[in-house]
């Protein structure tokens, strides 16, 4: 009889940021990339997505970041 494995399945959030000190003055492709790959990461791994958390245009060196705190709060 095969035994059958249950892998357990974990809900994540996504969180992307991209700081405009990197050089961009629009929504960056960047934040589209670190979307999908992520996205391709959980899939791959069983993690179910709850949510999307996306500050573009905000610096790291700072928890003011409207996405970041809705995070937080969820």
């Amino acid at each position: 009889m095969e035994s059958i494995l249950l892998k357990k399945r974990y809900n994540v959030a996504i969180y992307c940021r991209l700081s405009r000190d990197d050089g961009l003055d629009f929504t960056s492709s960047s934040i589209q990339s670190q979307i999908e790959y992520i996205t391709d990461f959980a899939n791959k791994n069983n993690f179910k997505i709850v949510d999307y958390y996306c500050d573009d245009g905000y610096s790291g060196t700072t928890f003011e970041r409207p996405e970041f705190k809705r995070m937080i709060q969820d």
